[in-house]
């Protein structure tokens, strides 16, 4: 145990090296002065735990180092002690043994593999044991828990995400515009590169298609596995590894629960559970149709969006590159990262997307090619879209093009999404 424990915080010989910048980082530093509970939730590897490193990597600058405790719960030589929460004291004890100082800053990783976790939390926090407390989950259920409710107003959560195009660019060194106009090129290069295989942080430092391919498996399976099948408890286990792999194959394509469940032989009831879990997990998320009612968006068709094109394009069934469904989840993903609230639009014509974020609303249509051929029903949906919903702000989100037309501007994806 104590081995790893000391393998855990290499922070309290020297900081850790070699890690990619993330633009939360400048939110969670402001945030250090509150008191409450740091929570960080995201889809498993989408970073959370670099985050951690980065924040202890600040903290060293002001603190002691051993005064900084990092405990990993998806460790296996922590598989006996995560059981009660009552055995996280074992660690504080055997932490502060080693070091011969008191935790006063303390970061709990993947914390959902620890039944009641919230108890130890709520206890600390009451107490004030530490400065801070800082808490991972790959799991949005982890705060509607019943115990999780007895922590409400005692934690700050914000939301971890995969590398956004902005953040991969910036990695490339193509952080600034006048960057990214002089080497178009390369930014193409990489918006070709997130359309196929996302932006977990792993995944974008291997060169090799092969091995990022088996790592996306990879992850696929431990999310499938460790925050749906365990966590939710699922015992018709087939019928959701059928339906998930549907839905994926199937996303950007509106859907319903009864065509859902009769494609894998289930029944609406189970379907509907199932995408509940699945998007706990944060794997796949439900966009409904826009409707000032909330009745008629429960009853409209939904759409499914991938949290990474990576899983998009490499789990889903296909017989073809498919560009455009894989062009418009990323531009999903990029809207999702960027705190938007996305729904649908459909009545004569169809938009893709609506988004709203601090009262302010936006239609954008997105296609990879605007050709002779689609031009008239792209642009038709987005202006339909605008005049039924009285929104001044529309856009055609492409690959690469740029124009304007019948007053509709034309945008590529790099100059969209590039700060």
């Amino acid at each position: 145990m104590e081995k790893a424990i000391i393998l855990q915080n290499p922070h309290w010989v020297k900081p850790y090296k070699n890690l990619f910048d993330r633009k939360i980082l400048s939110k969670l530093i402001f945030q250090l002065s509150a008191k409450e509970i740091q929570v960080l939730l995201g889809i498993r590897r989408s970073g959370k735990s670099t985050i951690f490193k980065l924040l202890i990597n600040h903290l060293l600058k002001t603190v002691s180092s051993k005064s900084i405790l990092y405990i990993n719960f998806d460790d296996p030589f922590f598989a006996e002690i995560i059981k009660s929460p009552q055995n996280v004291e074992k660690l504080l004890d055997l932490s502060e043994k080693i070091t011969n100082e008191p935790v006063q800053y303390l970061f709990l990783d993947e914390i959902q593999s620890m039944p009641q976790w919230e108890k130890f939390v709520k206890s600390a926090y009451d107490n004030e044991r530490f400065k801070k407390m800082f808490v991972t989950g790959s799991n949005s259920s982890l705060l509607n828990a019943e115990y999780a409710r007895l922590l409400s107003g005692r934690y700050i959560a914000d939301a971890v995400y995969p590398l956004s195009f902005d953040e991969y660019l910036s990695i490339e060194n193509l952080s600034d515009r006048i960057e990214r106009l002089k080497n178009k090129s390369s930014v193409l290069r990489i918006l070709d590169s997130m359309m196929e295989y996302g932006g977990f942080p792993e995944i974008v430092k291997k060169k090799d298609d092969f091995l990022k391919r088996e790592i996306l498996l990879n992850y696929y399976e431990s999310i499938i596995l460790k925050d749906c099948i365990a966590l939710g408890k699922i015992r018709e286990v087939k019928t959701f590894q059928e339906l998930t792999h549907y839905l994926i194959t199937n996303a950007t394509s509106l859907f319903s629960y009864h065509s859902a469940a009769k494609a894998v032989g289930g029944n609406e009831n189970s379907a509907k559970e199932f995408i509940r879990i699945l998007e706990n997990s944060f794997l796949i998320q439900e966009v409904r149709k826009f409707s000032f009612s909330l009745q008629k968006q429960s009853k409209a068709k939904k759409k499914i969006y991938c949290a990474d094109n990576g899983f998009l394009a490499n789990v889903s069934f296909r017989f073809s590159q498919n560009r455009g469904k894989l062009f418009e989840n990323l531009v999903y993903s990029e809207l999702k990262k960027k705190n938007y609230e996305i729904f649908y639009f459909a009545d004569k014509n169809e938009c893709d997307f609506i988004v709203k974020k601090e009262n302010k609303i936006k239609a954008l249509q997105v296609t990879y090619e605007l050709t002779d051929r689609n031009k008239n029903r792209e642009i038709n949906g987005l202006i339909e879209a605008m005049e039924k919903l009285q929104i001044e702000n529309g856009t055609i989100i492409s690959f690469d093009q740029e124009e304007e037309i019948n007053g509709v501007k034309v945008v590529p994806f790099w100059k969209y999404f590039s700060s």
